[in-house]
């Protein structure tokens, strides 16, 4: 399932990131690579607030497509 699928409070683990090199890199940067966890805080006006590693970041659809999740 991708993050764009997920429900709002819902925590899984990051299985792969599928996108393009580019925005790949970028999602590594704020701590979001396979094995980590991350939770759909909100989803507002096609933004999708998500917490990774204590921090809360700011993604759009295209990026959370991109994000391919596994169950706890």
């Amino acid at each position: 399932m991708v993050l764009s699928k997920a429900q709002i409070g819902e925590t899984f683990n990051v299985k792969s990131v599928e996108c393009k090199e580019k925005i790949k890199k970028f999602l590594f940067t704020l701590g979001c690579f396979e094995g980590e966890e991350i939770t759909l805080i909100s989803k507002l006006a096609g933004n999708y607030i998500v917490n990774i590693k204590d921090s809360r970041y700011a993604i759009d659809e295209n990026m959370a497509k991109c994000i391919v999740l596994e169950a706890c």
